[in-house]
């Protein structure tokens, strides 16, 4: 872990190296190509932010659906 750290100056925390990503020509693409996972938790490619956004919301929706489920039970 410790040789692939950059402390710039000015800096008091050293940053990692940026991961490898293959560029994709639209969000559609990305999915098809790397996956739904693949492009939002492993950041295959520039949409991971994106996808992790839909993956918030579709966490947060099914949670909500759960807790309504046991709350009218």
């Amino acid at each position: 872990m410790g040789d692939d750290l950059v402390v710039r100056d000015g800096e008091r925390i050293p940053r990692r190296s940026l991961p490898e990503f293959e560029e994709a020509g639209s969000f559609a693409e990305a999915i098809s190509r790397d996956g739904f996972f693949g492009t939002a938790v492993a950041d295959k490619n520039q949409y991971g932010p994106l996808a992790m956004m839909f993956l918030l919301l579709i966490v947060a929706g099914v949670t909500g659906i759960i807790i309504k489920l046991v709350a009218s039970a």
